[in-house]
């Protein structure tokens, strides 16, 4: 296995999404208190990212192993499992070295910001591990969206935010929240992409629930609500004034790519180019979330 196959097998682009959340609890951390927790980042962001490849990995794994990712129909690079031929048991070990390494972090971020690290990631570790495995794998039920959105955007932000203000509060729990729906609409648009496959596979998700026509604007209903939670936490002062023209700028940068995604529809064959639309959807917004909250 070369070091671009495990670069593969974790997906490292979509790291944006926990590496997002952890900027912008950073940031909004840091307009609390004027001041940063130098160790406490040092420690936790890779700790994050560690969790999050990991969960990957073992997504890689299981579904090689269950013979849901197919040669035939499979037209992501990524999967190099199938269209590379690396052996499975790499990605599961290489999902098991993320985890302990994250464990690892865990134990010393504990050490440093208090005992309440310790279930907190567990639970973070298990959701992670569970989203692809044991018997009720949140990937196939209509939950996915929801779980994806809930762990690597809210509970993420606060769990990052307490390791460096110190506590949790209402205010950043609303604030986590136009991060966690963007991350909802990624997920959102890699399962409209794969109805096809995941109806042929047993899968339930969300997509499927909501049928082809449903589906197809679920992504662009997720993006609008987020932008339009962010300015109302502007209204309501939680976050600054600055945030509505970052904000404004950021949207108006995503319109072509939203509209891109829109003229192309969601289908396997259009997946590619369609996630990395949307993630850069994600990128911009998050930039702009930041910046409003640096300025």
């Amino acid at each position: 296995m070369t070091f671009r196959q495990l670069l593969g097998i974790v997906e490292l682009r979509t790291k944006l999404v926990s590496a997002s959340t952890f900027a912008a609890a950073t940031a909004f951390s840091f307009r609390a208190t004027g001041s940063l927790d130098l160790l406490g980042l040092a420690l936790a962001l890779p700790a994050v990212l560690f969790v999050d490849m990991g969960t990957t990995a073992f997504n890689s794994f299981f579904d090689y192993w269950r013979g849901e990712d197919r040669g035939g129909r499979l037209r992501e690079p990524d999967k190099v499992l199938v269209t590379e031929g690396v052996p499975a048991l790499a990605a599961f070990f290489v999902a098991l070295g993320c985890f302990f390494l994250a464990a690892c972090l865990g134990l010393a971020i504990a050490f440093h910001s208090g005992a309440w690290v310790l279930w907190a990631g567990g639970l973070c570790l298990l959701v992670g591990f569970s989203y692809n495995c044991g018997p009720l794998r949140l990937s196939r039920t209509p939950l996915g969206e929801l779980m994806a959105g809930s762990f690597l955007g809210a509970a993420l932000f606060l769990i990052v935010y307490r390791i460096l203000e110190g506590s949790w509060g209402v205010g950043p729990f609303l604030a986590s929240l136009p991060g966690s729906l963007l991350i909802a609409s990624i997920l959102s648009v890699n399962n409209a992409c794969d109805m096809a496959g995941d109806a042929e596979a047993g899968r339930r998700t969300l997509a499927l629930v909501l049928g082809p026509r449903g589906a197809s604007v679920l992504p662009f209903a997720l993006g609008f609500l987020a932008y339009a939670l962010d300015l109302f936490l502007v209204g309501r002062g939680i976050l600054p004034r600055a945030e509505f023209f970052c904000a404004a700028a950021s949207l108006l940068a995503s319109v072509p790519l939203y509209a891109a995604m829109a003229r192309r529809s969601f289908s396997h064959e259009t997946k590619g180019p369609s996630m990395k639309s949307v993630l850069a959807c994600l990128g911009l917004f998050s930039l702009g979330y930041v910046v409003g909250l640096l300025i």
